[in-house]
């Protein structure tokens, strides 16, 4: 469609492809090696400090849980008094303790700097991030922008994809991806000690994307398929590392009271059990 065309060659997607040319020159290395490298440069210089601002995000609101809980049970004692004097209503005491606790909870975002907003900036450059490096793989092995380039990734593959235009039909990349997808997402989920509804919403929806992805990866060409997967183990990379608790302490991340000394046996024990 239209609006898929010009995605396709937008500013954003055109310097993806000269970003990937540039590497590929200046390295000298064949382009399933230029995509593999590509992949874990980006992933690295920009999604893995993100990664760590928003563990730190996230551990600054953990240990903010008890301040929060003690604070609601004043007001909660407060409200009722003050409800008793002026004869309000329970609807009414509690459109006052919810506005209030509303404003408490702001202040202390504010004071902590820790906003729970922030915490999705790594989603909203990730994602554009990734779509716009697809495309310009697709457009390179389409031939949309440059033929010659397109000629070169016919042969820049390796071992069973050396056409990198067409898809894999051997489907490795595509369920190697849906495999390391997945275990992304129960790396994710067995973290949780507590888990809201919504948190088990999430976990079933990604764990759907996983397994669609993998026709999906099956039809595109290897070239993406490829990027994807390189993507996505430098990501579980990245993951694992953040569990890392000397890690953690390089990053400034604060400790929690969920924080484990073990991460890596208990990622083990809770994909096993």
């Amino acid at each position: 469609g239209g609006w898929y065309e010009w995605l396709a060659q937008s500013a954003p997607v055109q310097g993806a492809e000269e970003g990937l040319a540039a590497l590929q020159a200046a390295a000298g290395l064949p382009w399933w090696a230029a995509i593999v490298c590509g992949a874990a440069l980006l992933r690295t210089a920009v999604t893995l400090p993100l990664a760590a601002h928003q563990s730190r995000l996230l551990a600054k609101l953990e240990n903010l849980q008890p301040e929060i809980k003690k604070l609601a049970e004043r007001l909660r004692y407060e409200v009722s008094v003050r409800g008793k004097q002026l004869g309000w209503s329970e609807k009414v005491a509690r459109f006052h303790f919810k506005k209030n606790l509303r404003r408490i909870i702001t202040e202390l975002y504010i004071r902590d700097n820790c906003h729970p907003f922030k915490a999705t900036l790594l989603v909203w450059v990730q994602i554009p991030m990734w779509v716009c490096v697809s495309l310009a793989l697709r457009n390179c092995s389409v031939g949309a922008t440059d033929s010659e380039v397109q000629e070169q990734f016919s042969a820049g593959g390796a071992l069973w994809f050396t056409d990198l235009t067409a898809p894999d039909s051997t489907w490795i990349l595509p369920v190697s991806l849906g495999l390391m997808n997945l275990l992304i997402v129960e790396i994710f989920a067995s973290q949780k000690t507590e888990v809201s509804r919504f948190q088990k919403l999430a976990t079933n929806f990604f764990r759907v994307v996983s397994v669609v992805m993998i026709p999906v990866a099956a039809s595109v060409p290897s070239s993406m398929a490829l990027y994807w997967l390189s993507s996505s183990f430098v990501g579980l990379s990245h993951n694992l590392l953040l569990r890392s608790p000397t890690f953690r302490r390089l990053c400034c991340i604060p400790r929690t009271k969920s924080d484990s000394d073990t991460p890596y046996r208990d990622i083990v024990s809770a994909l096993t059990t």
